[in-house]
């Protein structure tokens, strides 16, 4: 029988349609037991009767836990989302089942061992996941785009003008063929890229209206390189920015970090190459492919001077780099952070331009929301 004051602590294992339920006391005997349907309503009227003795709950997802933790958290349980990429699995056991994950979740979350995920905003979550569909509305648009290029190219031997196919309006597609069957898909497709131009630009302005109320987005702008989309992109995938302890573990957030295993001078893998923000990888790609393009100060540092033995040189004493063309060097980068520092801007504008600096460190740590 559980004694009145035992401290609880349950593992909520969930599935796309269930969920198990393992609860375990403060010396891990397992107290019980439920396989529940994928309902708010049901898990809390399972656990309502131990809630005056939950210490903690521990909950593993891959995809679906939103509603779960923000509705437990909603209503005062002490919730937990672990991260499975770090879990490591009991070995030695034949026999494995959900219950058996249930209890191992709740073990390690009673040995204080367990890797936990960082739970992202709820209130500015919703804004961030609509940001990420503009992403998929930007590859359809491109899709159609390229689609329409090479219809073109293919009846009348000639290359488009894309700037112009963008902004071209369904009766003038109907223009550029004579047989109907290549004047409707034309006219289909033109309709279909207005269409997602628009809900592109719906997308952005919600955004960027709630964007401009989060301080670190002013920031961003002031770096170079980034812009509007860019520094919308940045600051809905950072969150709160105090979540990384130092600048390597938002490299590594970031994908900047070199991610390989060298045994006797040989590389034998891609050490978690695909761990961290793919996001957040993305903008700091195309910020440095800008700044190279745009900024006269970096434009200057990469233009080839001197041969490349001086180039080489220069490569070696970098101050700043990125795994992918990097994001600033040495020259500007310095000069930067320096200004930063003496203006007094603020940590998270300082933590973002040291990232890279720590692609040479071997940094694995990698929070995920």
């Amino acid at each position: 029988m559980r004694r009145p004051k035992d401290k609880l602590i349950a593992g909520l294992d969930l599935h796309s349609n269930n969920a198990m339920i393992g609860i375990i006391n403060q010396d891990g005997k397992r107290v019980a037991y439920r396989k529940l349907d994928c309902d708010l309503n049901e898990v809390v009227g399972f656990l309502e009767p131990f809630k005056p003795q939950l210490q903690s709950m521990a909950v593993e997802s891959t995809f679906n836990w939103y509603w779960l933790v923000d509705g437990l958290r909603a209503k005062e349980y002490p919730t937990d989302l672990a991260n499975p990429a770090k879990i490591e699995q009991y070995s030695g056991m034949k026999h494995v089942t959900d219950k058996d994950d249930a209890f191992h979740l709740a073990e390690r979350q009673r040995l204080d061992i367990l890797p936990k995920a960082h739970v992202y905003d709820p209130e500015l979550r919703p804004v961030r996941d609509l940001l990420r569909r503009r992403t998929n509305l930007v590859h359809q648009r491109t899709a159609l785009l390229l689609s329409f290029k090479s219809l073109y190219a293919r009846t009348n031997g000639q290359q488009p003008d894309l700037s112009d196919a963008k902004k071209m309006e369904p009766k003038e597609a109907l223009k550029l063929y004579t047989h109907p069957a290549n004047q409707l898909i034309a006219r289909l497709q033109a309709e279909h890229m207005q269409a997602l131009e628009k809900s592109i630009l719906r997308i952005e302005k919600a955004v960027l209206d709630c964007a401009r109320e989060i301080p670190l987005y002013e920031r961003l702008l002031t770096l170079p390189g980034i812009g509007r989309i860019l520094g919308m992109t940045i600051t809905m995938e950072v969150g709160d920015i105090k979540r990384f302890e130092s600048d390597g573990d938002f490299a590594s957030y970031c994908r900047l970090v070199d991610a390989q295993r060298l045994s006797n001078g040989k590389c034998k893998a891609d050490n978690n190459q695909q761990s961290g923000n793919k996001y957040l990888s993305w903008a700091f790609v195309e910020a440095s492919n800008f700044a190279r393009r745009y900024d006269e100060q970096c434009r200057r540092w990469y233009a080839p001077q001197g041969g490349q033995d001086q180039q080489d040189h220069r490569d070696q004493s970098a101050g700043l780099q990125t795994g992918q063309g990097g994001l600033v060097r040495d020259g500007p980068a310095n000069q930067l952070r320096r200004e930063t520092h003496v203006s007094g801007i603020g940590d998270e504008k300082e933590l973002i331009l040291r990232a890279a600096a720590s692609q040479r460190r071997g940094w694995t740590k990698s929070p995920v929301d």
